[in-house]
């Protein structure tokens, strides 16, 4: 296996939610990887020192608003990304949401907004980008899902329903459109600190309870990413599709406390 399996230059790359947290980890290991990116953010304000960023590493960077649960935006940024680069190439879905109630009092507004947010928004993301990918005869598409696409965690129900849907939906998608030189894959993080979750991380009991769970006893930091979105987004993946990637940590092998 060659090292230029895994070159991004020459590729050009959509992320989704980069005005923070993972969005901006999984965009800036595919601009190390070569790739010129179109990022996206609800409001456009949020993306300069990102854009600034990743234009220092020598990439073509460019910003465009998106909010995923309108469809029209999501027709006018994919036109607009499109119309400047031509082709897109790889297509990260990372926008999402979270609200944590307990399931008593999840509201009938409160679930629209995260399965909007988190599961029909990347549907149609998709869609959009995979019009030309399949025209063109290639394509990688990366959902991003969450360990809670497999794992079931209280008080978050939606949000566990969306990450769910988006393991269902990257094997659908995966199937529909292989014949064409598409891959649709699911990159599932565990637990990472990001400004979703940071409260979380402030409780250090609950700190030390998760730790305890994963294998290799910490929560993830950002550079433990980069491999996974580069090999999925490059053609070292060439001949995998429809498959969930945990980068947990091993949290998903279920460990609990040992007992002395």
């Amino acid at each position: 296996m060659s090292e230029g399996q895994f070159d991004l230059k020459g590729r050009v790359a959509v992320v989704t939610g980069a005005s923070r947290g993972l969005g901006q980890y999984l965009g800036r290991a595919l601009a190390v990887a070569g790739a010129d990116l179109v990022i996206t953010s609800r409001h456009l304000g949020d993306l300069r020192e990102f854009q600034s960023e990743v234009e220092a590493l020598g990439r073509e960077v460019l910003p465009l608003q998106l909010d995923v649960r309108d469809p029209d935006s999501i027709l006018k940024m994919s036109e607009s990304a499109l119309g400047h680069f031509g082709n897109i190439d790889i297509l990260v879905n990372n926008a999402g949401c979270n609200v944590r109630k307990p399931a008593l009092d999840v509201t009938w507004g409160d679930w629209n907004l995260v399965l909007e947010t988190n599961l029909r928004g990347p549907f149609f993301v998709a869609q959009a980008f995979a019009r030309r990918m399949i025209a063109h005869g290639y394509g990688r598409i990366i959902n991003i899902g969450s360990v809670t696409s497999v794992f079931g965690y209280a008080g978050i129900n939606p949000y566990c329903a969306s990450r769910g849907g988006i393991k269902q939906l990257t094997m659908s998608l995966a199937d529909e459109w292989g014949a064409y030189g598409v891959t649709v894959n699911c990159l599932a993080p565990g637990w990472f600190k990001t400004t979703q979750n940071a409260a979380l991380y402030e409780n250090e009991k609950w700190v030390e309870y998760i730790t305890d769970r994963i294998p290799l006893k910490r929560p993830g930091l950002p550079d433990d990413l980069n491999g996974a979105v580069v090999f999925l987004a490059s053609a070292a993946s060439g001949y995998i599709t429809g498959q969930t990637l945990l980068v947990d940590g091993g949290i998903s092998t279920g460990a609990t406390r040992a007992i002395a």
